[in-house]
């Protein structure tokens, strides 16, 4: 079998705090595949932003990968040297970040920004550089390139800039793009824009996706397939049909539980009650019992680890079996 264009294997990072070290990435495994659409999900601290930025080496300081592995096109790269790595994992990958306004050089036109990965690690000249940021620009949409090539980021909309960002993370022909929330603080209308021309290049371009993110409308509009993160750990994986109407973790169930639903009319919205544990900590048990519905006694005390729960899905909860009664306590619950 060909294997995947990234692989992740039980990945961990820390970063050391003056009180202990914190565990960001609690033994995160993940595949995506060449043309293929994935989704990362999970509430505010789960882990998710860490987990991209350790892939590409871009951890904020102090943080560290401190085991796993990352594997391209089957091949173990995180044993190379340390300049080898990042020239392997660019080459493979890049990156469209959260905030477009923070990632984009505020004193520098936006085309030129565009055009510097083909200038230095392409080897293209400025003609042929400005030409190919040109040719990006049209790519993603944005009307007028050669006009727009010498504007600065402060003189586009939100929506073009993440555009920008898209491109510059094209000009450098990578196989895989890492996004990471890249439709925040966008209106809806934009949101599906840049959302469209994200899943518009996976397909022509054959370009893998890894998109992050906290809302579940959004990857279901662009992934095939989700990973859901809670404390730092993957807690359920699946196809995003199968997990979006059969859901096999009492956190995922809690997600989707939490989306207003506007065909069907309610009490009261539902949350998840609780806050996350404290990463900083020894955790025992299911991360996520203390704030879990369903827990019981045994839950505290049991070792979560990823059980199979159906063809091609997996999920971290000992209560897999009584999955189907959880959607009628839920239902129940709201319409109180």
């Amino acid at each position: 079998m060909t294997p995947p264009l990234l692989e992740v294997r039980d990945l961990h990072v820390e970063i050391p705090m003056p009180y202990g070290r914190l565990h960001a990435v609690r033994g995160v495994s993940l595949t995506v595949d060449t043309a293929e659409s994935v989704g990362l999900v999970g509430e505010s601290g789960s882990g998710k932003s860490l987990t991209l930025r350790a892939l590409l080496g871009l951890l904020p300081r102090p943080a560290r990968i401190v085991s796993g592995a990352i594997l391209i096109d089957g091949e173990d790269v995180t044993g190379m040297p340390p300049k080898r790595l990042k020239r392997r994992l660019t080459d493979t990958m890049s990156m469209v970040f959260q905030d477009s306004l923070t990632a984009l050089n505020p004193v520098m036109r936006v085309g030129d920004q565009i055009a510097e990965a083909p200038l230095r690690r392409l080897g293209a000249s400025r003609s042929e550089a400005r030409a190919i940021a040109v040719d990006l620009m049209n790519e993603v949409g944005i009307a007028d390139p050669e006009r727009r090539y010498r504007l600065y980021p402060h003189e586009l909309s939100g929506g073009m800039r993440q555009r920008i960002c898209i491109a510059i993370a094209l000009s450098t022909k990578p196989r895989l793009i890492l996004a990471d929330e890249p439709t925040t603080a966008l209106d809806v209308t934009i949101q599906a824009q840049v959302l469209g021309v994200l899943d518009r290049l996976r397909q022509e371009e054959n370009v893998g996706l890894l998109l992050v993110s906290h809302d579940l409308a959004v990857v279901g509009q662009t992934c095939s397939r989700l990973y859901v993160m809670y404390a730092g750990k993957v807690v359920e994986t699946g196809d995003l049909v199968d997990l979006v109407t059969a859901p096999r973790h009492p956190y995922t169930f809690s997600l989707l539980r939490s989306v207003p639903d506007p065909d069907r009319r309610v009490a009261r919205l539902l949350s998840i009650q609780g806050q996350p544990p404290d990463l900083a900590e020894t955790i025992t048990g299911c991360s996520f019992a203390p704030r879990c519905p369903f827990a019981e006694d045994a839950c505290r005390e049991w070792d979560a680890e990823l059980l199979p729960a159906g063809p091609a899905r997996q999920s971290a909860c000992r209560r897999i079996d009584t999955a189907e009664r959880w959607t009628a306590m839920v239902s129940q619950e709201a319409t109180r």
